[in-house]
């Protein structure tokens, strides 16, 4: 077993080589976010004087209007926006988070808003050589067309605001970007201010002396050469994105006629036309699924487990291989984000649908200072583990209880249960905290056959290393429980207290001291519906609570299924 102990052989191979359009689509929007944070510094120069900005325009002009510069900008430019579009393509359904919709939207309009400036400033010193400076440009949008100033300075503030979304998608899965999280939205915030009030004041400037900057006249036989370069750029931009949009409608009528099943844990079952991902799948009917990247693939917490139908469904992409490789995943994990399947499948969220929605229920407040709830309680516990152990080596100890705490863990999030607490070698589950009490008493029921089943696979794998076989018990009661926020510091967490916590831990203790595999409360077996006539039915006395329970024997939960 020492051997064990020594890392597996996962059967993900590393990538050769790695340069995913994702990377290129951030690099690219680097460099933009560095042009209009220079950029934005510059217009904030205006708290000091219009000569000050004007001085600073010329210094920036050597980073951005020499030739590497400028290839750099628009080839950034226009590789971002063509990568935007082909991400745009590539998604399934357009259903999406409010955040990623925001970026979405606020992207495909910035073009749009900035044609006329870019024309007017840029292309115009291409072609003619005529520079529009500071005192121009201000005079033109404070005095003669403050309209014209008002869309601009919104554009400006929407290009921001989409370089800040990405930088948030980008950071928010480093484990460092809690610790700096209110520094870095405080530049977000000051950075757009600082420049809005800096322009407002080289306005102010200028209004109050016209005569002291004299603007430069372009030519004149250019402008109606510019107009038209505007509403060509204006086209080609339209036309790109129509582009794009057609070609999702046309692949999404080709995938009408092939539709995938994907089983989700409680056997909710999503159909979804081949070619989405499971994650588009989860949120085309509203399935709550952690994705703190917002599914491009880098941060991995929207990965799932694939309990049935792994074999052939299409290799991890580079991508996914590179996240797989980081966090150490086995063969059966995936990002479902990049898993398209080709096939039906069934999958359990490693942060698991329960999870998330409970995590969601605490962050709004609706749990955290307690609510009672009617949940379905499941304890399971390793009989005479204690002795089993005492000719076992400490990591050997370790391993083995691993692996339970595996079973136990994948059995009660492919139930759709929240998995509370281990304690020793047993664990106290929870269902019922987003279902109703008939479908969590069921999903409880399933979890401890699950974990029954899953204890007697590790017998049979460790059969030539135990002494004697795992013998797991498990005890179900159903009530109501007090739900909150309780504990301390990092044992702090979403918990349940109650009589109906501790009738569970004693009918767990009843199927010890029975030697019975599970012992099942009549509460549970008549919500879940469960023909349990075949069964002991017995009343059991519960220590501090003075009604008894009738609690159901099952000696071997295997008599069940026939």
């Amino acid at each position: 077993m020492n051997s064990r102990h020594q890392r597996q052989v996962r059967g993900i191979a590393r990538p050769r080589r790695l340069v995913p359009l994702r990377e290129i689509r951030l690099n690219s929007g680097l460099v933009l976010a560095a042009f209009l944070l220079t950029h934005f510094g510059n217009h904030a120069l205006g708290l000091f004087s219009v000569q000050v900005m004007e001085d600073m325009r010329q210094v920036l002009n050597l980073v951005w209007r020499n030739p590497l510069g400028t290839f750099l900008l628009y080839g950034s430019l226009f590789v971002h926006f063509i990568l935007a579009l082909e991400a745009l393509f590539k998604r399934q359904t357009l259903r999406m988070p409010f955040k990623e919709a925001a970026q979405l939207v606020l992207g495909l309009s910035i073009p749009f808003l900035l044609v006329p400036h870019v024309v007017g400033t840029r292309v115009e010193f291409s072609l003619t050589g005529h520079d529009s400076g500071y005192p121009d440009v201000i005079r033109g949008f404070w005095i003669i067309s403050p309209a014209n100033g008002a869309k601009q300075a919104l554009a400006l503030v929407i290009a921001w605001l989409h370089v800040c979304l990405g930088v948030y998608f980008w950071l928010r899965a480093k484990h460092w970007f809690g610790r700096y999280a209110i520094l870095l939205y405080t530049i977000a915030l000051l950075v757009p201010v600082l420049a809005l009030l800096g322009f407002a004041e080289a306005g102010k400037e200028i209004a109050s002396d016209p005569e002291r900057f004299v603007p430069a006249p372009g030519p004149a036989e250019a402008q109606e050469m510019l107009a038209g370069i505007r509403l060509a750029f204006y086209a080609a931009f339209a036309a790109l994105i129509g582009t794009a949009l057609t070609a999702r409608g046309i692949r999404a009528y080709k995938n009408l006629s092939t539709n995938i099943r994907i089983t989700y844990p409680g056997a909710q079952t999503v159909t979804i036309p081949q070619g989405f991902s499971i994650l588009e799948g989860s949120r085309l009917v509203g399935i709550p699924h952690q994705s703190a990247c917002g599914g491009r693939g880098r941060c991995s917490t929207c990965r799932v487990r694939v309990v049935k139908g792994l074999d052939g469904q299409p290799p991890p992409s580079p991508q996914e291989l590179a996240t797989l490789n980081r966090i150490k995943a086995d063969p059966d994990i995936r990002l479902a984000c990049q898993l398209r399947p080709a096939h039906d499948l069934s999958v359990v969220p490693v942060l698991s649908v329960g999870r998330a929605r409970m995590l969601d229920l605490v962050t709004s407040n609706q749990v955290a200072s307690g609510r009672e709830r009617e949940l379905a309680v499941l304890f399971c516990d390793l009989r005479g583990f204690t002795r089993l152990t005492e000719h076992q080596l400490p990591f050997d100890t370790v391993f083995i209880l691993n692996r339970y705490f595996e079973v136990v863990g994948q059995a009660v999030e492919e139930a759709g249960g929240h998995l509370d607490k281990f304690i020793g070698d047993g664990a106290l589950a929870l269902f019922g905290l987003t279902t109703t009490p008939e479908s969590a008493s069921r999903h409880a029921f399933e979890a401890a056959l699950r974990i029954i089943e899953g204890v007697e696979r590790l017998n049979d794998a460790f059969a030539s290393e135990l002494d004697h076989p795992l013998r797991v018990v498990v005890g179900l009661h159903a009530g109501a429980a007090v739900v909150g926020d309780m504990g301390y510091g990092q044992a702090r967490g979403l918990t349940a207290v109650g009589d109906t916590i501790n009738a569970a831990s004693r009918l767990e203790n009843l199927a010890k001291e029975l030697s019975a595999e599970l012992v099942i409360s009549d509460e549970v077996a008549r919500r879940a519906r469960l023909d349990l006539s075949g069964c002991e039915r017995r009343t059991v006395a519960v220590r501090g609570r003075a009604a008894p329970i009738d609690a159901w024997i099952v000696l071997r939960a295997e008599a069940l299924s026939e």
